[in-house]
């Protein structure tokens, strides 16, 4: 069994109002990647993925760039945990 890690990211820039969070859960069911993701009340993005090292790394890749409309201007990526607690990828709409 491949190693599984846990990621939380902080995405800046024009990044609230243009779908990111429903096209990162996309992209991230897409890979099989589990977590949440969330707007934060400074406009920015943030999201906790777990999964396989490539698969999380894949996502948060995508997250760079995000969708069409998105304006990335940065990805801080935090290393954390990996607990295993997620079934799903969801999207949370509370901070």
């Amino acid at each position: 069994m491949a190693e599984k890690i846990r990621k939380r990211i902080i995405i800046s820039g024009r990044v609230q109002g243009v779908y990111f969070r429903d096209s990162l859960r996309t992209a991230a069911e897409r890979e099989g990647v589990t977590g949440w993701v969330r707007n934060l009340p400074d406009r920015r993005v943030e999201a906790v993925l777990e999964g396989e090292i490539q698969v999380v790394s894949r996502v948060i890749e995508w997250s760079r760039q995000g969708p069409p409309a998105a304006r990335v201007e940065e990805v801080a990526v935090i290393e954390e945990v990996f607990t295993g607690e997620f079934h799903d990828f969801e999207i949370r709409y509370s901070y």
